[in-house]
């Protein structure tokens, strides 16, 4: 995984453990949605795959009608950073 529950229930300023469940799959999806897009599988090594993956959650986690989708809000953010992890070779 890029990122660990932790990560981004500090990133999403989230206590307590009732969204953990919501939080993994937003995870999970924001992963899938990266390697789908780039065609490429990064690790938490990548700072912008992490960063890309952070955003996307955030943006699901806030807007949960939208999961799957990028709102309006963030659309240009997240295709400038697939871009740069799309010609990224090393995938780490």
């Amino acid at each position: 995984m890029i990122l660990t529950l932790g990560e981004v229930k500090t990133w999403l300023r989230v206590d307590g453990l009732d969204e953990d469940g919501v939080i993994y799959l937003l995870i999970a999806a924001a992963e899938k949605y990266l390697t789908n897009a780039t065609g490429h599988v990064f690790t938490e090594k990548n700072e912008l795959a992490k960063l890309f993956c952070l955003v996307l959650v955030s943006d699901w986690y806030e807007n949960r009608e939208m999961i799957g989708k990028v709102s309006e809000k963030i659309r240009t953010t997240v295709e400038s950073i697939l871009v740069q992890l799309s010609h990224c070779y090393e995938s780490t």
